[in-house]
């Protein structure tokens, strides 16, 4: 339950495109064709899955205060949390260079449409911002991480496509000339960010107090003892 809780969270409520406006650069370039924003919401996907979880693992066992206890005692008290913007970048480059490798092998056409803009996921601020959120949300498991980043990764792709679709079509309406272009780009992106604030309320219930009876216990003083003895005695 906790990954499906997180995983539909990651995706609809902390959209890294809707709630936190990341990646807005390769969101608004890339989106004029469909076929562009799927190649490209696939590479994130893929990068985030694979680079929150590794992120992780660094974190857990590298750079937090007393993560290298492991190599012994004398590493116990080194805290080389410093390094966690060199490190994460270095993760999502190296991961970054292999999906363009395979992009280009496999799909040139699909290369050659993103251009400049499959390296620069390197410096995606969505990509980076999803292994900074995971360190500073304290993800407890590796599990837990691979499916926030794999939700990351499906809400990014869910946005540019939505957007994508939108923008193929409205080339046909009658947009006033001065909107037209990312004038009306911008408005249809803020009016679907605050569709997406419509699921703010899913998953985040609490616990539901169960219906308890609460007894109120009467302290009866000896005074008050006496008196309620004397009235008894009265009525009879």
């Amino acid at each position: 339950m906790e990954h499906l809780e997180l995983f539909f969270k990651s995706i609809f409520i902390d959209n890294m495109v809707f709630a936190t406006f990341l990646g807005m650069c390769s969101y608004l370039a890339v989106s004029k064709k469909v076929s562009t924003a799927v190649g490209l919401g696939a590479a994130v996907i893929f990068v985030l899955a694979i680079t929150v979880p590794l992120n992780w693992l660094l974190d857990q066992y590298v750079l937090q205060p007393g993560a290298l206890s492991w190599m012994g005692a004398d590493y116990a008290d080194y805290d080389l949390s410093f390094l966690s913007f060199i490190m994460f970048i270095a993760t999502i480059a190296t991961m970054v260079q292999l999906v363009e490798i395979v992009v280009e092998k496999f799909s040139p056409s699909l290369y050659n449409s993103l251009g400049i803009f499959l390296p620069l996921i390197a410096v995606n601020c969505a990509i980076l911002g999803g292994s900074l959120f995971m360190q500073s949300r304290e993800i407890a498991t590796l599990g837990l991480a691979t499916t926030y980043g794999i939700g990351s990764g499906i809400g990014w792709f869910l946005a540019i496509l939505a957007i994508a679709a939108i923008r193929e079509k409205i080339r046909y309406s009658n947009v006033p000339p001065a909107l037209r272009g990312l004038g009306i780009t911008f408005i249809i992106t803020g009016l679907m960010a605050i569709g997406f604030m419509s699921f703010g309320g899913m998953l985040t219930g609490g616990d539901e107090d169960t219906a308890e009876e609460k007894t109120v216990e009467v302290q009866v003083t000896p005074t008050e003892n006496t008196e309620l003895a004397n009235n008894t005695k009265i009525e009879e």
